[in-house]
């Protein structure tokens, strides 16, 4: 199993949802109209903050490697394409609709909604390692559960299910959670517990949880009818399969290779979440890289390379099966992760999926988890997920989406009539294991034997706005520094990796009531403004300024003082004291060489493929 999230959320979590409003990082969408559940805006902080991150991301996956290309697909799509892709008949989440309090709750995540209730923490304090604390259940059901759950069912008979619960949780062996415990209370005379699903935000029994389509439905055209019924795209994967082969035919590109885009997804979410996590409307980063199907690269390079843990994995090689093409993936977004500040072991978990968890498109699938404040929970996926999309594209549009090696045709022509049987026997018994008919694989190999055939596909896929409250979540932090006058004082940081940071840098004049020095301040400031996003402040204590600053996590402040204009002599004139956020470090550093200074510890690096 997944690790599940924590019972209760974290302070921290109130702590960075505070500051991100109140410092522009993240608003709730039509604040000023209550809200809008499931959708959020982001501040101007925000807003460059998510742009780092997208630049990064683009310059690592797109810009800094020779095999990937990008794509910028329009959100409404034909919808014959979801009705290909499956969406528009299995892409269903279980809900349940609670017929008290009209609450819609998914079902798989009825446990998690359950922890983060008022009543959770008070109807755990019933529970002790003896069992149930008879006294303390009765009190809880005449005072917090009226309030708390007013539709559940043992406060209309609280003397019968406080003695049904206690039996009950006496012969159980193993010790029972509070939302045990409310099934318990929610139970029907003479029903089994286990078959009553109680609504956590109610407590009123739950009738059985239904399919939900996850799809937000729009029109077309003038007319609002079923002619011209649509989506908003749930994800930005399938317009790069759409455009797969106008992509092939217009770049010059040759498999393996990747199209990659960044662009807004929608999803009805029953019960969006967790701030940012779990949303309504979010930004997708996805890279889907077409390999060769096995068959064509042991027939083309004569051999197939399986995986194995001492695999050099640092260029990719031609003999690569797709397993291997896999964990090259997990590998490079490990990678990534790193260049932002967040590291497998202290942040980052990797879970493979059992095969009763896979798609049943998918060989294989890695989700790299986050350690957020609520939980751990996923932060990216890595699919093997075969020849599946294209295929199922070929099949609805009518149109071929195979592509022609010239090479693979060639090496399929060199080899004797015997070997090239041997070879299609081959295929047909390893597809025979897989429960594929001998027909499909014999038209398989005749295909591959032309230099044609269908690629496959790893897909990486990264939600930019769970990225960027994983980054913030990483980075907030509470130490103890001395004032102005050398007491000790708690300040607020995030020390977020300088190459992300939406201020890279604070110009600040020691005062702003001597000319001299908001002239030069203003000077450096322009001049720094031109290479980074860099922002002038000269109201406040200089402390109180640098506090401002590590809040929002800027990394570097440059103060412009009196040695600075020369009024302490000549020998530190024109230079400025560059202050370091993490370390509160100060270095006077000539302003001619400020820039160099600067660029040189905020960019960030290629991957190192090691």
């Amino acid at each position: 199993m997944k690790p599940q999230p924590s019972a209760n959320p974290s302070i921290l979590m109130e702590k960075l949802v505070s500051l991100c409003k109140r410092r522009g990082f993240i608003y709730q969408s039509s604040e000023i109209y209550g809200g809008w559940n499931g959708f959020w805006d982001y501040g101007p902080l925000g807003a460059e903050l998510k742009r780092n991150l997208r630049d990064a991301w683009w310059k690592q996956v797109v810009h800094w490697r020779e095999d990937v290309v990008g794509l910028d697909a329009s959100i409404i799509m034909h919808p014959a394409i979801w009705k290909a892709s499956g969406h528009v008949d299995t892409f269903n989440d279980p809900m349940h609709s609670c017929p008290a309090c009209k609450k819609l709750t998914r079902a798989d995540q009825i446990l998690n909604i359950a922890q983060e209730q008022k009543w959770y923490s008070s109807l755990s304090q019933t529970l002790t390692k003896n069992g149930l604390d008879v006294p303390k259940l009765q009190k809880w059901l005449q005072r917090e559960a009226q309030s708390q759950l007013p539709n559940l069912l043992a406060i209309s008979g609280p003397e019968f299910s406080v003695e049904f619960a206690a039996k009950t949780i006496v012969t159980l062996a193993q010790q029972i959670t509070p939302f045990d415990l409310l099934r318990l209370l929610a139970c029907p005379p003479g029903e089994n517990p286990n078959s009553v699903t109680p609504c956590p935000h109610c407590g009123a029994p739950l009738p059985p949880a239904r399919p939900f389509n996850l799809m937000l439905r729009t029109h077309t055209g003038p007319i609002a009818d079923d002619s011209n019924l649509t989506y908003l795209r749930p994800e930005t994967a399938q317009a790069i399969f759409a455009q797969f082969k106008n992509v092939y035919d217009s770049s010059r590109v040759k498999v393996p290779f990747g199209i990659a885009q960044i662009g807004k997804a929608f999803r009805n979410e029953i019960t969006p979440r967790n701030f940012t996590f779990r949303s309504r409307e979010f930004e997708q980063m996805e890279l889907e890289f077409f390999i060769r199907p096995d068959e064509a690269t042991e027939l083309l390079t004569g051999k197939l390379t399986h995986y194995s843990p001492e695999l050099d994995l640092t260029e990719p090689q031609p003999d690569w099966a797709w397993d291997v093409w896999h964990h090259y993936w997990v590998r490079q977004r490990i990678l990534f992760f790193q260049t932002l500040g967040l590291h497998e072991g202290q942040h980052l978990e990797l879970y493979w999926q059992k095969p009763d968890e896979l798609a049943h498109y998918a060989k294989a699938t890695v989700d790299i988890l986050f350690r957020f404040p609520f939980g751990t929970e996923e932060l990216e996926g890595i699919a093997a997920r075969g020849d599946f999309d294209l295929s199922q594209h070929q099949l609805h549009s009518g149109k071929s989406l195979e592509i022609f090696e010239e090479e693979l045709k060639i090496k399929a022509a060199s080899l004797p009539e015997s070997d090239r049987q041997k070879f299609k026997d081959k295929v047909i018994q390893n597809w025979g294991n897989s429960g594929k008919s001998a027909e499909q694989a014999a038209a398989f190999c005749d295909k591959l034997f032309t230099g044609c055939y269908i690629p496959h596909v790893i897909e990486p896929s990264l939600g930019l706005d769970r990225l960027a409250l994983a980054v913030l979540s990483a980075a907030y932090a509470e130490d103890t520094v001395p004032d102005a006058k050398g007491n000790p004082e708690t300040r607020t940081v995030l020390r977020l990796h300088p190459s992300i940071a939406p201020i890279k840098c604070a110009v600040l004049p020691l005062l702003k009531n001597k000319p001299e020095l908001v002239a030069e301040a203003r000077r450096v400031f322009l001049l720094l403004r031109q290479h980074l996003v860099v922002e002038y402040d000269e109201a406040g204590a200089i402390g109180r300024r640098y506090r401002r600053q590590d809040e929002i996590g800027t990394p570097f402040c440059v103060t412009i003082d009196f040695d600075t204009i020369g009024e302490n002599g000549r020998e530190k004139k024109g230079t400025v004291t560059v202050r370091n956020r993490d370390t509160l470090k100060q270095e006077r550093i000539p302003i001619n060489q400020l820039v160099p200074y600067l660029l040189e510890r905020i960019a960030i690096a290629p991957n190192q493929n090691s």
